[in-house]
């Protein structure tokens, strides 16, 4: 996952509303979400390392991580990030944020936001922080919860006008918002350890490259009854929309 945008109490009819892209190389091997049948969770799933980078859990639970670009990265063999979605969401323990803290260092650095759609947290391992997301307007990406990066502020821009916008909120919307392929000035790239170029090609919300981009899409709203609903799009290296998928929190494990 490379960036999210999270509205807490912004929307009449919508107290939650999440918009996440997932980036990364095209060659990896990934399977679209899904219900899986071990651990029983709706999530896509990474094939190569068997982990995943958002999911829900049947109890309401939602978990999302975001790798946090600092470089250069230790060389040391570290443990898939991904796993550490599964975690949160098989985990009850009020005191999973102590465990992540004492676990952190087996990863390389991460944001992983966890919770109950009610009370949701970001635990930041490179700082060693845990915040619980406050009622507003929220961005995650690859460095620390609300950094001012270029697409950061900029999404965070676009969420809000569209929730303004929309008395009845459009799910096209918020995928127009995310498809976003608008690119930082030179001078206002955050500096992360990569080559300018780089820089540039990730300071898109949506990343567009033959090699590494955006491969999905995840909204997820809940309403004032407090019906969650998922949606998600799977694209191509072209940018083009492959797949298309919705899901019912309360019907999808019952398949």
């Amino acid at each position: 996952m490379c960036i999210l945008f999270i509205a807490i109490e912004q929307h009449p009819k919508y107290p939650l509303i999440i918009c996440a892209n997932r980036d990364e190389f095209h060659q990896r091997p990934t399977q679209k979400m899904h219900v899986w049948a071990q651990p029983i969770v709706l999530a896509g799933k990474d094939l190569q390392a068997g982990g995943t980078w958002l999911g829900l859990s049947p109890t309401g639970k939602f978990a999302a991580l975001t790798n946090f670009r600092k470089l250069p990265l230790s060389e040391e063999t570290k443990k898939s990030r991904g796993d550490l979605v599964l975690q949160a969401l098989a985990n009850n323990d009020e005191n999973f944020t102590d465990e992540l803290a004492q676990q952190a260092s087996q990863y390389h650095g991460f944001n992983l936001i966890h919770g109950s759609f009610n009370k949701l947290f970001c635990y930041d391992s490179v700082n060693k922080q845990s915040y619980q997301l406050s009622k507003g307007v929220h961005s995650i990406c690859n460095g620390a919860l609300d950094d001012i990066w270029p697409k950061m502020a900029w999404g965070e821009k676009l969420l809000i006008d569209t929730i303004r916008l929309q008395e009845n909120l459009s799910i096209d919307g918020l995928f127009e918002l995310m498809s976003n392929d608008k690119q930082a000035l030179p001078n206002l790239l955050p500096a992360t350890g990569l080559s300018e170029e780089w820089e540039q090609l990730l300071s898109a919300i949506f990343i567009l490259s033959p090699t590494y981009g955006t491969r999905t899409t995840s909204i997820i709203t809940q309403d004032i009854e407090g019906n969650v609903e998922v949606y998600d799009r799977s694209y191509a290296p072209s940018g083009a929309c492959i797949a298309k998928q919705e899901f019912t929190l309360a019907t999808a494990f019952d398949q």
